[in-house]
């Protein structure tokens, strides 16, 4: 935890000098940093996502942050991930042992930022949203934020110096993520996927960049003025040569005489 303390505003810092932060929509997190549960469910386009958002969070309760088990496996970034409240989860085998030390932690007030499609999308586009971060936040009892981060960029990914706009939405009652008939399980958890996937797609109408500018096209090229034909030119009428004929029948007047 001390390296925690350590870590976040060195992190901190260095990404505001590699990148222009804009948070909108902070009043809505605060509503719920007050000791009870939440969740952050946010999109997810860059690797760096969770650390964004966590740094602007900037919470002295570090937040867990469940995180594939490929991701630790470089021991440096191991280290790092764990420090800034990564947990190791393993997607293939239904880690349910994990899912569930991150519900009680949830239950005791931390809280928890999750991915709820699960990977990367390469679009930016979002992807098929999972079952966990429902599955974590009605067992815990904990409200749901809705979290858009947005890139300002011509292809909407990450890049070096480039906008980075944070939006968080307004909380999900903790009431409205319950399943209250198990008989009717995978119905009500397509209907939250379905209203956090409306509340992520009106941040991202609400707070999108303008468009960027795309590159100018360049003018065709005209050919040469060699190349056109020319215009035709009116050929001037010959005049007729009269003297000439005189001229040309003297000498034969002459021999005669």
């Amino acid at each position: 935890m001390l390296l925690y303390w350590i870590l976040l505003p060195i992190v901190w810092v260095l990404a505001h000098i590699l990148w222009r932060f804009e948070i909108i929509g902070r009043e809505h997190l605060k509503s719920v940093q007050d000791g009870r549960p939440y969740v952050i469910a946010a999109n997810h386009i860059a690797n760096l996502d969770p650390v964004f958002i966590l740094i602007e969070v900037f919470s002295w309760r570090r937040l867990h942050i469940p995180a594939k088990e490929e991701l630790f496996k470089n021991p440096l970034a191991g280290w790092f991930l764990h420090c800034m409240g990564a947990v190791s989860i393993d997607r293939g085998k239904g880690d349910t042992v994990t899912l569930e030390r991150l519900t009680e932690e949830c239950k005791n007030g931390t809280g928890v930022l999750i991915f709820p499609e699960g990977t990367r999308t390469k679009t930016g586009k979002l992807g098929v949203l999972k079952s966990g971060a429902f599955v974590i936040a009605g067992a815990a009892g904990a409200d749901m934020v809705p979290c858009r981060i947005i890139y300002g960029s011509k292809d909407g990914k990450m890049h070096l110096f480039c906008k980075i706009r944070i939006v968080f939405g307004e909380p999900i009652p903790a009431a409205e993520l319950q399943v209250t008939d198990t008989t009717h399980k995978i119905a009500a958890l397509r209907r939250m996927k379905n209203r956090l996937r409306d509340d992520l797609e009106q941040l991202l109408a609400e707070n999108a960049f303008p468009a960027l500018p795309a590159a100018e096209e360049k003018p065709a090229i005209e050919p040469p003025a060699a190349a056109q034909p020319a215009a035709e030119q009116p050929v001037p009428e010959q005049p007729a040569a009269p003297e000439q004929q005189e001229t040309t029948a003297l000498p034969e007047r002459e021999e005669k005489l």
